[in-house]
């Protein structure tokens, strides 16, 4: 029986043309000879998936009279590893890639007119939705944004940047929440854990190259690689089956020969799939973001059936991170500042300035909340470093930076 794989994505660079190619089942067979257990584990999931999807009436396998279903929202963590200020994205660069996980998961992105109208009557809706986590696994508040620096200079698939002891950060409960690191990985674009994987590594990694929408060039560009990796992380194979003309388990995608690569456009035939074709445009494919655009009713059916009661995804319809924060953090105290670091004016209504020396250039500064969620990350660029707090709600908030040897935390009130 064909195993649910592990997506992992490489980018290549070739001529200037960039393409995605996945190391799945390499991955996944270490992963088997570290869990023993791993095989028979993935066998029952199948099996689950196979019995919640024969339960469903014939009449709506696969199409849209099954539509009326509820929408599953999933709290997201992302985690920022940053080795420099470079690589500390924005808090708007992280909500952009939680846009693309629902402009496409939930099909209102603007290009589904692209989609042939062969395909049209099985594109669906997945009915899920993901948002950034409002409370964490203590129930305190969260923005759902985790950054941290670290002293490695790239990550490598091998999921040290999913522990916090090997220079990475731990996973939140993988049980209630989708966990998703962001840093500079060598050679890999992204790759995502599978559904009955070890809990400690559950969730996806994604290089900074390829995470967000904003400001972000080359062909993966669109937030679609996390995308395509969150397909994986519910379930869903490569649209090519991993072999040749090889099987996806989904009933109303096209056997198709191989993996796409760049932008094609027209029809496209292989593995004597007649009129309709390939179906290159599916997000499970390696086609350039620009030419993808769906998921299928059969993909959708599979995806969904594993939040079914006992499925591997279950748990997390039963989360509370995007609940009310129900406990509230101590909150943070002052720390001494040298006699050359200022900050003013205290209060401030729409700038707040740091004066420091030139140690401190290069380094981050953080506006964090009394329960110390941090709102922003600004890179201090110069000795008098502006930042601006016009969008804060009035109240009592924290400029934090560190350095080594040194960290400062100055609390301001914003008018």
């Amino acid at each position: 029986m064909r195993t649910i794989l592990l997506g992992i994505c490489i980018f290549i660079s070739s001529i200037g043309l960039a393409q995605r190619e996945c190391t799945s089942s390499a991955y996944l067979e270490t992963q088997k000879m570290v869990q023993p257990d791993l095989q028979a584990r993935l066998q029952h999931i199948q099996a689950f998936i196979d019995k919640q999807l024969q339960s469903l009436p014939v009449t709506a396998i696969g199409t849209k009279e099954n539509g009326n279903q509820p929408v599953y929202k999933i709290p997201v963590v992302v985690h920022v590893l940053y080795n420099n200020a470079a690589q500390n994205i924005s808090d708007a660069m992280v909500k952009s890639q939680i846009d693309a996980l629902n402009r496409d998961f939930r099909r209102t992105n603007a290009d589904t007119s692209n989609t042939p109208d062969r395909f049209k009557e099985v594109a669906a809706d997945v009915q899920i939705e993901f948002a950034l986590a409002t409370a964490d696994p203590k129930g305190r508040p969260t923005s759902g944004i985790v950054r941290k620096a670290t002293n490695t200079s790239y990550w490598r698939m091998d999921d040290k940047i999913k522990f916090s002891a090997q220079g990475g950060d731990d996973a939140w409960d993988s049980r209630y929440y989708l966990n998703i690191w962001v840093g500079n990985l060598q050679s890999t674009l992204a790759y995502s854990s599978v559904p009955g994987g070890p809990a400690d590594k559950d969730g996806i990694v994604v290089a900074l190259s390829a995470f967000g929408t904003i400001n972000v060039g080359g062909a993966f560009n669109m937030g679609r690689t996390v995308v395509h990796e969150t397909g994986h992380w519910l379930g869903l194979l490569h649209i090519w089956g991993d072999s040749y003309c090889g099987d996806d388990l989904v009933g109303d995608t096209p056997k198709q020969g191989n993996f796409t690569s760049g932008c094609p456009s027209g029809f496209r035939s292989s593995c004597s799939n007649g009129t309709t074709g390939d179906m290159y445009m599916n997000y499970m494919d390696y086609t350039n973001d620009a030419c993808l655009n769906l998921f299928t009713e059969g993909q959708k059916q599979r995806m969904r059936s594993l939040f079914a009661s006992g499925g591997p995804r279950s748990s997390i319809l039963a989360s509370r991170g995007l609940d009310v924060p129900w406990m509230e953090a101590a909150p943070l105290e002052e720390l001494p500042v040298a006699i050359d670091l200022k900050v003013y004016p205290n209060p401030a209504a729409s700038q707040l300035t740091l004066t420091c020396n030139a140690s401190w250039i290069g380094k981050n500064a953080l506006i964090i909340n009394m329960n110390g969620s941090v709102l922003s990350s600004t890179p201090i660029t110069a000795t008098t470093q502006k930042f601006n707090v016009s969008s804060l709600r009035p109240g009592i908030y924290y400029l934090q930076a560190d350095q080594e040897g040194e960290k400062i935390r100055v609390k301001f009130v914003k008018l």
